[in-house]
């Protein structure tokens, strides 16, 4: 088993866009930042100016290139593509409250997706990530990504249940740090604002 007891990912949500701050499920959607999102992107950039990271990789969407960019490390990143948000299909640009008007109790951690990824899916994916950080010899990881994803991502790294994320909420340009207690993954600190 492969510990690497010394390695902290840093997972750092985008900013705020039109739609995270209406609450639409924004996953294969390029939705800008607003300029508040641009601000509290730059607010990062002192924190993480302080970090010497061994990898940066950011999600191909442009909400997560420019907040990576405002956050002081865009000319370091390279574009993963497993880091793109959960695909919520049919529900792509809805609402929670409105999809519950024709899916009642619908939620996006135990119902369906038609024509998009489950919550097994979204894990598996993150699994495949952390399987590809840990190959490397990167201990200082800068991950620019999305709420649901990141979520899934903790989950998936503390617990080995990507439905547990469930449970972890994620403000936009929020900051987590995963490493390990020991041998035992662990999340180190949860949704940080600069």
């Amino acid at each position: 088993m492969n510990t690497k007891g010394g390695v902290h990912i840093w997972l750092i949500r985008h900013g705020e866009t039109e739609w995270s701050k209406s609450g639409q499920h924004t996953g294969t959607t390029d939705i800008a930042l607003t300029d508040e999102g641009r601000r509290q992107a730059a607010a990062l950039a002192p924190v993480l100016a302080s970090q010497s990271f061994d990898l940066v990789l950011t999600s191909p969407m442009g909400r997560a290139i420019e907040t990576c960019r405002l956050a002081g490390l865009g000319n370091r990143a390279e574009v993963e593509p497993e880091l793109h948000e959960w695909n919520y299909g049919i529900y792509e640009g809805r609402k929670t409250a409105d999809i519950r008007v024709d899916v009642p109790d619908w939620s996006v951690w135990t119902s369906p997706i038609p024509e998009g990824e489950s919550v097994v899916d979204v894990g598996r994916r993150a699994q495949r990530l952390i399987d590809k950080l840990l190959a490397t010899n990167a201990m200082n990881i800068a991950l620019f990504s999305h709420a649901h994803f990141s979520r899934v991502f903790g989950a998936q790294w503390a617990t080995g249940s990507p439905a547990f994320g469930a449970h972890l909420a994620m403000d936009t340009a929020a900051m987590s740090v995963l490493g390990f207690e020991r041998d035992t993954r662990a999340i180190v600190k949860w949704n940080l604002l600069p």
